[in-house]
């Protein structure tokens, strides 16, 4: 039984500024001020004054590290995904991108792999499929040659070959098809998302009717209001405002969205709403220079710089380059949240929003997947499962 004790405690969404954490078997027993701390037979790890927090869940990553998710292999599936937990993320969705068939299976088949490898990983509870059943006008960076509408014969394919890998699907619900998908895969358990669409407010509001519960990075890839013969037509965007159910995900990395933007969104949306995703692609966690956007079968050029992806151009962003880390610092150094509301984007609020349970929080019986990091944010040690990870090798 190990007690983890002067530590500043983010629990409850609120910070005991000297308080413990009693971890036995790999589940949280404990955790409060030092003052009722356990005394006996436990072994004693000084935290020394460091922040301890629920470790991060990021449910929207593409890769790190030099790796994509959709090359195909279990090696970039165990890189990427230790890549990004070097910066404190215990629990994350690898997210595929729209692709042909083979390469998407090829994804899965590396996943379903990768997710055996216990030692020095993060959980991997299911994948997230992000495409390929996406509007044309709001297809960003994904490749226009396998956007598609859903079709019950394709994505009932996709189910088969998944045996249950899927926890959450981005897709445009406007789509001919799209509001059936919802009902199917939401009644199995998949979360359902709203992303790169050109839907109205009552699409929208029929996609909600029909199991879509979440927003795939808010105000990226999405419509807005616009006129009709005069009329004004709400979009995505207002629509995700005004349905208070509707949960939203933002690229906090500074640069997707600045923070004036950042500002308005935490001020407007219910904040148990909102989570934070990297949306990272392979150059998370890599130097700055030329890079590229996908899988490495079919990939495009991109470059590094001012801590995001751009075209070769710099015409436009081709991803994100961020860690859980850093989004967490944007949210509290640059929209002016106070820590333990930003970690809660990071913890507790996406394992709501993803129905993981045992994941999120320093709650009595749940995981012993916790972080140290200090007043910069900066991650010190990570735990899973109550066991500290080395990053030697």
């Amino acid at each position: 039984m190990n007690c983890y004790t002067h530590a500043k405690l983010i629990v409850n969404d609120r910070i005991i500024p000297d308080g413990f954490l009693l971890e036995d078997k790999g589940l949280i027993l404990e955790a409060g001020a030092m003052d009722s701390a356990p005394a006996g037979n436990v072994r004693n790890i000084d935290c020394g004054g460091l922040y301890l927090s629920p470790g991060f869940i990021d449910l929207h990553v593409h890769g790190g590290g030099g790796y994509d998710f959709m090359d195909g292999t279990e090696e970039a599936v165990i890189k990427a995904a230790k890549t990004h937990l070097r910066h404190g993320t215990t629990t994350l969705l690898p997210t595929t991108s729209a692709s042909s068939d083979e390469d998407l299976f090829l994804a899965i088949e590396a996943f379903k792999k990768a997710k055996k490898q216990s030692a020095a990983m993060p959980c991997l509870p299911g994948l997230h499929l992000e495409g390929p059943y996406f509007s044309a006008e709001q297809k960003g960076a994904q490749n226009p040659a396998y956007i598609r509408n859903p079709e019950p014969g394709h994505y009932e394919k996709i189910l088969e070959k998944a045996e249950g890998a899927i926890l959450r699907w981005s897709a445009a619900p406007e789509l001919e098809g799209a509001l059936e998908m919802g009902r199917r895969l939401s009644s199995q358990g998949v979360l359902m998302s709203i992303g790169h669409s050109s839907a109205t407010y009552d699409e929208v509001l029929a996609a909600v009717d029909s199991g879509y519960t979440h927003v795939t990075h808010f105000y990226s890839c999405m419509s807005s209001i616009i006129r009709r013969r005069g009329y004004r037509v709400m979009g995505i965007i207002e629509s995700a405002y005004l349905i208070d159910s509707l949960t939203v995900e933002i690229i906090a990395d500074g640069s997707h969205l600045p923070p004036e933007l950042l500002r308005l969104i935490v001020k407007c949306k219910d904040n148990e709403k909102i989570c934070l995703v990297t949306d990272s692609m392979r150059g998370a966690d890599g130097k700055d220079g030329p890079t590229v956007l996908g899988s490495l079968k079919e990939a495009f050029p991109a470059i590094i710089e001012d801590g995001v992806a751009k075209l070769p151009d710099r015409s436009a962003f081709a991803g994100s380059v961020a860690t859980t880390d850093r989004l967490v610092r944007v949210m509290v150094n640059k929209a002016g949240l106070p820590l333990e509301k930003a970690a809660a984007m990071m913890t507790s609020v996406p394992a709501r929003i993803a129905g993981l349970e045992k994941k999120g929080s320093l709650l009595p019986g749940k995981d012993a997947d916790f972080i140290l990091f200090d007043g910069n944010i900066d991650v010190k040690k990570v735990f899973i499962a109550g066991k500290e990870i080395s990053f030697d090798q």
